[in-house]
Formats: C-alpha cells, sequence, structure tokens
C-alpha cells in the first residue's frame, strides 16, 4: 500500500519565516495522514545537538523508507537532499521536492546548473508559484513541475472581526493605515528610510527593530511598534492593508531581496492575509497574479501610485477585498495550498 511521507528535523526555533512554513507544512501532512520517516520533531537550539539529531533522522529514514512511498522533501534539505532522493529510488519510492528556496538566487550559494542538478534527483518538483515554475523549465529542469501558489500559514489566532474594523476614508482626516512587519536592515529595507523624507498620504506602522535603519529619520506619519509575537500580531494589528516591498527604491523592488521578489513566494504575504489584511505588492512579483485573481490586494509598479488609487478605493470596493481576504485567509490556515498541491502531483504519477 503506497503511503503519503516526509522527514522532519530539529528546528532551532520558529521566529523564521522558513522554519515556521516548513512545520506548518509538516503538521498539514500529518492531517493528511502522511508518515513522519525521521525523528520526532525537536526544538534545541544547540548546533552540534541538531548535528547529531538530524543525521540520527535521515539514518531512520534508511531504514524506513517502503517500495511505493511518495514522500515530501523541504528544500533545501542542508547536506542530504540527494542522498535521500536516491536512497528513496533504490527503495521503490518517489520523491517530492517543495521548494521554499532557491540557492542560486537571493543567497548565490549555488549556480543556476548545480542547483538543477541538485533538484533533478527528485522525481517531482513543487515551485513556489507559476513563476518559479517557469523559470526552472527555462534554466533546464526536465522532471514534471508544479505550483503551490502561496505558502500556508496555521495559526489558532483570530483576527478582528470585519464588522469590528472601520473602513477608512482614505482622506487626511481618516487615511489608509499600512502594515509593514520583519527584520530591518539596510540590505534589505533601505526604501524606508527615502519614505521617511516624503509627506506620506498614509500611515506606515513598522513592526521591526528600528536599530536595522540606524539614519531613518523621524515621521509623522510613520510608527514604530515593539517586537510582537506572530499570534498576537494576527488578533491585534490594526491596519487596513499588509505592505510587500523590498529594496532602496520607491519605484522599483531592488536588489537580491528586491528581484527576489520576481519569483518566490514571500510567506509575509500569507502572514499579513492571515491577519485579515489586503496586500499591496509590486507588480512585478511572483504573487502578484495570485493578489489581483484573488482580489485580495492592489498591485503597484511604484509606492507615488498609492496616493491615486487610495483616493479613488471605494468603500465598497475596499469590503468586497477584506472579505476576498477572509475566504483566502481560511485556506491558508487549513493547509489547502498544500493540499492541492499534492493532489495535483498525484494526478500527475496516475498519468
Amino acid at each position: 500500500m503506497s503511503r503519503l511521507c516526509y522527514i522532519t528535523r530539529n528546528y532551532h526555533h520558529l521566529n523564521g519565516a522558513g522554519n515556521k512554513a516548513k512545520t506548518d507544512n509538516e503538521d498539514t501532512l500529518q492531517q493528511l495522514g502522511a508518515v513522519n520517516l525521521g525523528l520526532r520533531r525537536t526544538m534545541y537550539p544547540n548546533k552540534v545537538v541538531t548535528f547529531f539529531l538530524d543525521l540520527a533522522g535521515v539514518v531512520h529514514y534508511v531504514f524506513a523508507v517502503r517500495c511505493g512511498d511518495t514522500i515530501l522533501l523541504q528544500y533545501p534539505v542542508k547536506k542530504y537532499f540527494a542522498f535521500l532522493c536516491r536512497v528513496a529510488a533504490w527503495r521503490g519510492a518517489k520523491t517530492i521536492a517543495l521548494i521554499h528556496d532557491l540557492g542560486s538566487f537571493r543567497r548565490k550559494k549555488l549556480t543556476v546548473e548545480k542547483e538543477i542538478s541538485r533538484l533533478m534527483h527528485a522525481d517531482y518538483v513543487i515551485a513556489s508559484n507559476e513563476t518559479m515554475k517557469q523559470w526552472l523549465l527555462d534554466a533546464g529542469y526536465k522532471h514534471p513541475l508544479g505550483a503551490l501558489g502561496l505558502f500556508d500559514y496555521r495559526s489558532e489566532a483570530k483576527h478582528q472581526p470585519l464588522s469590528d474594523s472601520p473602513l477608512p476614508a482614505g482622506d487626511a482626516s481618516s487615511p489608509f493605515r499600512l502594515v509593514y512587519a520583519g527584520a530591518l536592515a539596510m540590505r534589505k529595507n533601505a526604501f524606508l528610510l527615502k519614505l521617511a523624507q516624503k509627506s506620506l498620504p498614509f500611515e506606515l506602522h513598522i513592526y521591526g527593530n528600528r536599530s536595522g535603519l540606524p539614519d531613518m529619520a523621524d515621521n509623522p506619519h510613520i510608527v514604530f511598534h515593539p517586537f510582537t509575537p506572530a499570534d498576537t500580531f494576527i488578533a491585534e494589528a490594526e491596519g487596513d492593508f499588509g505592505f510587500v516591498w523590498d529594496g532602496d527604491s520607491l519605484d522599483s523592488c531592488t536588489g537580491n531581496f528586491g528581484e527576489y521578489l520576481r519569483y518566490n513566494s514571500p510567506h509575509k504575504v500569507s502572514f499579513y492575509l492571515r491577519a485579515g489584511k489586503p496586500i499591496i505588492i509590486w507588480r512585478q512579483a511572483a504573487v502578484a497574479s495570485i493578489i489581483e485573481r484573488e482580489g485580495i490586494g492592489l498591485c503597484i509598479d511604484s509606492i507615488d501610485e498609492l496616493e491615486q488609487l487610495m483616493q479613488r478605493l471605494s468603500p465598497d470596493e475596499m469590503d468586497k477585498m477584506r472579505r476576498n481576504v477572509e475566504r483566502v485567509s481560511q485556506r491558508l490556515a487549513t493547509g489547502k495550498y498544500l493540499e492541492e498541491a499534492l493532489q495535483q502531483a498525484t494526478l500527475n504519477d496516475e498519468r
């Protein structure tokens, strides 16, 4: 009898988006009846302990794989990806690689050729989205491909009911409030320094450590908030839109982080949606087509476009957008994006 399987590991913490996304996917896999072929999931911060626990999990996997298994591997898998795929092939099992991050992009740890060669060890790849899927095809990936779309975000926290959140007028008396959350650093968020020097037609609420941008000027329309746990943010953060923008320019997303938006599915998008916030994002971002298709936000080429867009946005349009967010948020909370991507992979296998 064929089994859906995965392998978990030791996670230092769940503060980072990557670890949160991976453990959420593991919870969805458990919900779908998948079998963990490694050791149980642990949370030890010590790197030496992590090394030996992960190695022990891989050894356990070698003896647990069965003929006919389908194994989801969350890529990148440190050190062991090719080995895990080879063991599966030797045992008559198949592997699916779900891509969270590509080393040949933002971090430049691999050449494109080496990345594709590594991914070719898997029998099937689930790209983060359709744009990344096309990039993999163009780069030479030869095995079947699927696409996830958005990363699921599981949380028991509930955002404020729509009826309790008044609709802004979008003018000086009641401006739209944009929320921007994340670790701040010059290499990623330098555009905020330029934004702080402008007269803004909206309020920007930043959840991040201001010390990461030491030269940022004060602005009466920019409010910094202290670190807020994710579940608390989902339940309590006030704002009308979640803002996704990277780089040092107001006219385009730039630098390695900005360019990566063309291909990745930011976990921050799912985080904002779970908090009940429609998205404002760069039009060239890979997930922009999803935002537009689902009616869950605004896509812009330049931050300077926001003033006119917000002036034209009617209360009815805003209300419809928020209700669309509610619908998508429920899908994210229950692992539907991963579930549907796995169903597509299964259909492909049957063909």
